[in-house]
Formats: C-alpha cells, sequence, structure tokens
C-alpha cells in the first residue's frame, strides 16, 4: 500500500476480478478486499480508498493501469462525474453477462442454491434512449438541471442524457429553460419527468395531484401519473408481461384464484383477470389503487377486488375465505417482499408463484424462504430494464412441491 502524504487517502493496485450486487469491481490485495466502482474484470487499477471496514476496503479508480479488453471509452460526456450509469464503460455483450454473474453470485450466496440454475437475460431492443421516466436534481439559485454526483448531493449539470427517450430530454430542455427564466420556485429540488406516446408530465416530486397518463403494454391501456410508479423501459416490460403470462397460462390449470401483491396501477392484474374467475390485487399507494380500478373498469373487467393496504398486513390476515390460490404474482419495491410476507404468502398455499424483483439480494433471499417453505424454482429469467447500469429486473417462476 501506498500513500503521497500521511493525510491523504492511501491507494492500493488491484486486480478486478468481477462486478458484484452494487456494480462495483471485486478484488483482493495484501489480505485486503477491495470494492471498487467504475472498474471492469480484468482492469489492474491503482485504487484510492475512501472507506474501511476492517479488511475490506471500498475505494475509487485514481488510475487504470492496465484496462480491461472488456473496457471500451464511455458514450456520453457526464460518466466521469454524474452518479446514474455505472456499467457505460464495459461493452453492452458483456455488460449483461455481468448483470448474469451478479444474479448467480446472490442465489449462490443468499439463496443458497448450488448448483446455480442457468439464467438466461433478455437484452433491451434500445441500449441509448430507452428511458421514459426520470428524476432530476435541481439548483435553482446555480441554475443546474442534472443528476447528483456518484456518492455525494453535488449536482452535475446534465443538458441530454443518452439513456433518455427524446421526450424525457425534451422536458430537460424545458426544466432548464424553466429555471434560467426564473419560472422555477428557489427551494425546488427534485423535478420528476415522465413521456408517454400520448402525453408527458414535468412536476416537482413533491407533487401529488399530477396529470394523467397513458400507456400500452401488451395490448392494454394503462392510465396512470407520474406520482404512481411505471416500468421505464417499455420494449422490456413488453416480454416481462408476455413471461409473466406465460405462467398464468400453466397456472390456469390449477383450481383456483389469482393474487396480483403490489399490484400499482394494474400491469399485471388487468391480463390476469382476463385468464382467472377471480383475481385479487394488493396494494399500499392509494392512488394508484384507483387508477387500477379505473384500468379494469377500461378493461371491463368486473371480478377483480382491489385492496387498498400494505401486503404484509393483508397477508397476516387470515384469507381462508378465498379457497385455493392458483397463481400468485408479487412485485415488491427494491427491497423486496421480506419475511412476513413470504410467511403469509406460503400460508395463501399458491400453485405457481411469479416473483418479479429489480434486485438480486432481496429476491435471493424472498426465494430462499420460499423454498424452504417446499417450493421448486422451476426457472428464473434476467431483463435488461436499465441498461448501462447494473440494475437488472428478474422474474423467478415457482412451483409448490
Amino acid at each position: 500500500m501506498s500513500s503521497s502524504r500521511p493525510d491523504q487517502p492511501a491507494t492500493i493496485d488491484v486486480t478486478i476480478d468481477r462486478i458484484v450486487g452494487d456494480g462495483k469491481g471485486i478484488g483482493f490485495a495484501d489480505g485486503n478486499t477491495l470494492f471498487v466502482s467504475r472498474t471492469a474484470p480484468g482492469d489492474v487499477v491503482r485504487a484510492r480508498v475512501t472507506r474501511r471496514q476492517r479488511t475490506t476496503l471500498h475505494a475509487v479508480p485514481e488510475e487504470i493501469l492496465t484496462p480491461s479488453p472488456l473496457r471500451i471509452d464511455p458514450d456520453c460526456p457526464y460518466y466521469d462525474r454524474c452518479g446514474g450509469c455505472d456499467l457505460m464503460h464495459i461493452d453492452y455483450e458483456h455488460q449483461l453477462a455481468t448483470k448474469v454473474g451478479i444474479i448467480g453470485d446472490s442465489l449462490r450466496r443468499i439463496a443458497k442454491l448450488d448448483p446455480v440454475p442457468a439464467i438466461p437475460i433478455h437484452p433491451s431492443p434500445d441500449q441509448w434512449g430507452y428511458r421514459s421516466r426520470v428524476e432530476w436534481a435541481v439548483d435553482v439559485p446555480n441554475a443546474k438541471v442534472g443528476y447528483f454526483a456518484a456518492g455525494s448531493h453535488d449536482i452535475v449539470d446534465v443538458e441530454t442524457c443518452p439513456i433518455a427517450t427524446d421526450g424525457i430530454n425534451a422536458l430537460l430542455t424545458t426544466l432548464r429553460d424553466d429555471v434560467k427564466a426564473g419560472l422555477v420556485p428557489a427551494p425546488a429540488k427534485e423535478y420528476r419527468a415522465v413521456a408517454t406516446d400520448t402525453g408527458s408530465a414535468l412536476e416537482p416530486t413533491v407533487t401529488t395531484r399530477s396529470g394523467v397518463l397513458q400507456r400500452t403494454v401488451g395490448g392494454e391501456t394503462f392510465r396512470f401519473s407520474g406520482e404512481c410508479f411505471f416500468q421505464a423501459n417499455i420494449p422490456v416490460t413488453e416480454k416481462l408481461l408476455a413471461d409473466v403470462l406465460a405462467i398464468a397460462e400453466l397456472a390456469r390449470n390449477e383450481p383456483g384464484i389469482a393474487i396480483d401483491l403490489y399490484s400499482g396501477v394494474g400491469l399485471f392484474t388487468v391480463p390476469l383477470a382476463r385468464r382467472f374467475k377471480r383475481v385479487i390485487g394488493v396494494e399500499s399507494h392509494k392512488p394508484a389503487v384507483q387508477f387500477a380500478q379505473d384500468n379494469l373498469a377500461a378493461a371491463g373487467q368486473q371480478k377483480v377486488r382491489i385492496v387498498n393496504t400494505p401486503v404484509e398486513r393483508w397477508v397476516g390476515q387470515n384469507q381462508s375465505q378465498y379457497g385455493r390460490v392458483a397463481m400468485l404474482v408479487f412485485d415488491p419495491p427494491r427491497t423486496g417482499a421480506g419475511p412476513q410476507a413470504i410467511a403469509g404468502i406460503l400460508r395463501l398455499k399458491p400453485a405457481h408463484i411469479a416473483a418479479v424483483s429489480c434486485d438480486p439480494a432481496t429476491l435471493a433471499r424472498d426465494l430462499r424462504g420460499l423454498l424452504d417453505g417446499g417450493y421448486v424454482l422451476e426457472s428464473i429469467t434476467a431483463y435488461d430494464m436499465f441498461p448501462q447500469t447494473h440494475h437488472v429486473e428478474m422474474l423467478a417462476h415457482l412451483r409448490r412441491a
């Protein structure tokens, strides 16, 4: 280990072995395990240590001594400063392989799967210009609009974002012009932007009465607002939805109802209602519940009950009145379903489970609970919902043994 002055952070030379869960490269040197951001497998880097936990060191690359053959020049002028995309320096084919490796590592360490099953990954049709929903940080006094720098609250002023759709970049230009013209109040800190084929929304994130938007996915039309969650990469969402419905076709051979936990505005609920005699959706966000009910009504599906309550509370109650459950879908936030929700799912005893997740670690934890509860993992599939970043969407199909 070397350091030019005692009061400066130490540096250490290390070879990066692979990319792990949070998108950082992992390497080993001098008895230490290093996690180094913005690196690629095979990089030899001089890393500046930013945080120590005994023999675990967190670091940033100070110099790339020998670049990995996977390394490319990032196609973004803000990449070195912006905290948004963290795999843009790796070619796309190996970005996909990296994400499969991250999922496999979580399944091995957390879900205790040995061997880890094959994990096919569906690439995004658009590696750039795919994101139809973003949030920007705003510094009105200094006329800055953009994203936070990695590991800080410093705003990187961005004129255009290469992973955003043309509609989103048009909204970014509008917001920048409004800031310069003094039309944005000084206390404003964050804005969200959503662009669809039929309209757009640009509003402070504190807005609770935002405009109504519309998207068509899988032949179904969904109305929602900017404050409601909706996937940002629509072509990949189409593929994810199709695969969930393929599981539904298998589940239709079983007696019982379908349940959609964390149902949102009804992305899965509406098409499930066309395949099962009865469907129950559970969602805690009241505006999303109202849109789900509107979307079901517009689709002519009246045999669905949407429950506005936290999932953990609903599954913790006695739901034996509903009888058998043929299929259960759950698509929780990044924190996952958690032990309480998983215990409730096990009590419902669904014949088939479609577990959707955007976090490999929490999915692995939830899978371990389901496997211990008597389920068999039929398959796990990845979807590159977020090219140029380490984030990845997953679908696990489980069957009750």
